[in-house]
């Protein structure tokens, strides 16, 4: 995943797995010291918003003169959020022995929560040993170096499904996911977010083309608080999920909640004019707008200024690029 420019100044450990310890929340005295550091960067990008960091060509750009006073204070409310440094804790408290005709196999329970306050947002899945193998191989493949000292669970030919062994395991895995998440190009890496998103999600697209958008819902619902989570200073990078979950409320006639996400995932693309789903969210939501009664004119001028700057192209609609998402 491309790099993104954080306004904390965090220090990056990398620990060999020996050496794992336990995320806790920042010390009075750490804080102290860091808060100037960070209300200074946050100023800095307030005051040259231009001379940000562009390394990761996804962030946040700079605002542009033609955004009403609302977008701005939404833009620099979403440069805000970016500011909070933001840990994640992974516990595995659990397992289960899946059993079908010709295979058997361990799931482990994976939660994974915010440290330094109250998270009641906390996110749940289920891995098994061949997907945290997968991530391994991945890793090593892209990130050789800084994987060279962390070690992985090895297969046994034996005694797979003893109390002992899978213990171990998920003593094992937790402290794997929580030394990768201590580096930071690892952490930010498409390949880590897809071994903690990706299932979920080609879950809820199938779930979306068969026309089952309840279910669909459950599931987007859940995996999006980690899609934030783990994307912070990629805030475009839910865009499609947002997306999704307006196509389910739109097609449920619950235009109210789809108009609400319609609204987050339209606040990320206000410097973004160009991306793939800005256009069709826009005529989404002027769709809404009109069925609620409210005001769609601005949105409209929007679409029209678009469409004076570019050549007529066929634009799909908000559902047929949902539709297209996670089809392999």
């Amino acid at each position: 995943m491309d790099q993104d420019s954080h306004c904390s100044a965090e220090r990056e450990p990398l620990e060999a797995a020996g050496r794992i310890s336990t995320f806790s929340t920042t010390s009075p005295s750490d804080e102290e010291q860091n808060q100037p550091k960070a209300e200074i960067a946050c100023q800095v990008r307030k005051e040259n918003p231009e001379k940000e960091d562009l390394r990761d060509s996804n962030a946040s750009q700079s605002p542009n003169s033609s955004m009403t006073t609302k977008e701005l204070q939404e833009y620099w409310r979403n440069e805000k959020r970016q500011c909070r440094q933001v840990r994640l804790l992974f516990e595995i408290p659990s397992t289960r022995i899946v059993e079908h005709h010709l295979s058997k196999y361990v799931m482990y329970k994976i939660i994974v929560l915010q440290t330094g306050s109250f998270d009641s947002n906390k996110s749940i899945i289920e891995r098994r040993y061949s997907d945290f193998e997968k991530l391994h191989r991945n890793l090593l493949e892209e990130f050789s170096e800084e994987m060279e000292d962390v070690t992985f669970p090895k297969k046994t030919l034996t005694g797979n499904f003893t109390e002992e062994i899978i213990n171990e395991r998920k003593l094992a895995f937790k402290d794997y996911l929580r030394l990768l998440y201590s580096m930071k190009y690892i952490r930010r890496s498409k390949k880590f977010i897809d071994f903690l998103t990706r299932p979920e999600l080609r879950e809820a697209y199938g779930c979306l083309r068969g026309g089952r958008y309840t279910r669909a819902l459950e599931i987007l619902s859940e995996v999006i608080g980690l899609q934030e989570r783990l994307t912070r200073g990629n805030p475009v990078s839910i865009v499609p999920t947002l997306c999704a979950i307006v196509v389910c409320h739109k097609d449920l006639e619950n235009h109210a909640s789809a108009f609400e996400y319609g609204e987050k995932a339209l606040s990320r693309l206000q410097v973004h004019t160009s991306h793939r789903y800005y256009i069709p969210l826009l005529e989404t939501m002027i769709a809404l707008a009109y069925e609620l009664g409210k005001d769609f004119l601005s949105l409209q001028e929007k679409l029209e200024e678009w469409k004076a700057k570019k050549d007529p192209v066929r634009v799909f609609t908000l559902k047929e690029l949902a539709v297209r998402e996670y089809i392999q």
